[in-house]
């Protein structure tokens, strides 16, 4: 499995639930560009609409040696997942105010995948937590290696 892209600001932002993988419906040069590492995954999200699922705002950039005719960078694009993870989604997404977020995009057996994350925002007050939480967490790792 060859990660391309990950999501690092998500797991600062979001307490993440649940995670699942989704293929993607690519146009033309995007899978090479994606090859080459171009894929950007900051500030996307995934939205389920007329039981079908969309990615927005992974941004994939023109690939250089392609055809003229390059599409949108930031274009919507189809995320592939089955009937029931949809479901699944859809009911836990519109009952307990849950969204997706992307948090990798790597290829498995040639073909270009995204892990997407059921997760909840995160208040201020929590982010503050969790990097107090991880520090301590730090400072007794090294207290014990310095022992």
């Amino acid at each position: 499995m060859k990660i391309v892209s990950t999501n690092r600001r998500a797991r600062h932002d979001y307490q993440i639930l649940e995670t699942c993988e989704a293929g993607m419906v690519l146009l033309g040069t995007e899978v090479k560009s994606i090859r080459q590492g171009r894929a950007n995954l900051k500030d996307s999200f995934a939205r389920i609409e007329a039981k079908e699922v969309f990615l927005y705002n992974l941004h994939i950039s023109p690939y250089e040696f392609g055809d003229l005719t390059a599409q949108n960078p930031t274009r919507t694009r189809k995320l592939l997942l089955h009937k029931q993870e949809i479901r699944k989604l859809l009911g836990k997404t519109a009952e307990r105010g849950l969204t997706l977020i992307p948090l990798k995009l790597y290829f498995k057996k040639g073909l270009a995948k995204v892990e997407l994350a059921l997760a909840k925002g995160r208040r201020l007050y929590d982010k503050r937590q969790e990097i107090k939480r991880k520090e301590s967490e730090r400072e007794v790792a090294r207290a014990l290696r310095g022992r």
